[in-house]
């Protein structure tokens, strides 16, 4: 049984990037990541291989430690795949000049008790992102639910006209095999296929409102149940 929570099984379908020219650097955030309950999957990088990161997927980008000639071409690239960028700078000036000219990274100094403070923002914009998603994902099935609600709807208002030809079709079918002689014995085969297939295609409709009445009947038990809690619930207070 998986007893793995929420927060487990996000972090496990996470990745975080981290770009830095300095060893130590990625070091030091993937060994205190690792005291974390729940640990992503981490892609090491260094500036210089930045460039080919388009087609690596990733939730989260952390920069820090890469050669100033290198960093804005770096920030610039992360920034293009939407994903959030955090940049850990080592002095004012260049946390001052990466908010001035890249807007969608967020600066973290590092100072002292830097990583924990990563740590937050980090498990933050993951979560952000699982959040995001999540939507995404919700907005699309709702998307096909609302396409396959209209066919639907489009089904329950022609049913009975369709069925009214059916009947139709079956009626004229039957009149035809019953009138002897009328019909050689392979138009009469052919005429018979033509009657079971609409007498199928008949049924199919039935069930069809069948199905019909029996999501109105839950609807309408679900219905009187939230009825039945919002007065316990009044009555309680």
């Amino acid at each position: 049984m998986d007893d793995s929570t929420p927060a487990d099984r996000q972090a496990k379908s996470c990745s975080v990037l981290i770009i830095a020219d300095d060893a130590a650097f990625a070091r030091d955030i993937t060994a205190r990541w690792q005291g974390e309950r729940s640990v992503p999957a981490f892609t090491l990088m260094t500036g210089d291989l930045c460039p080919g990161i388009q087609a690596s997927p990733f939730h989260l980008a952390i920069v820090g430690a890469v050669r100033p000639g290198v960093l804005p071409s770096v920030l610039t690239i992360l920034e293009t795949t939407g994903k959030t960028v955090l940049f850990v700078a080592d002095d004012v000036q260049t946390a001052n000049t990466v908010r001035e000219t890249h807007t969608r990274t967020l600066v973290l100094r590092q100072h002292e008790g830097w990583v924990d403070a990563l740590m937050l923002v980090a498990a933050e914009s993951l979560r952000c992102a699982d959040l995001l998603e999540r939507a995404l994902h919700a907005e699309s099935r709702a998307e096909v639910c609302q396409h396959d609600a209209t066919l639907g709807r489009y089904m329950l208002d022609m049913r009975h006209p369709l069925n009214d030809a059916l009947t139709s079709v079956l009626g004229n079918s039957e009149l035809l095999l019953l009138a002897p002689g009328v019909l050689s014995a392979a138009a009469r085969e052919q005429l018979e296929t033509v009657r079971n297939m609409a007498f199928r295609m008949h049924e199919i409709l039935q069930r069809f409102s069948s199905l019909e009445s029996e999501l109105r009947y839950v609807a309408k038990q679900a219905a009187n149940e939230n009825r039945r809690k919002a007065r316990g619930a009044a009555g309680s207070t």
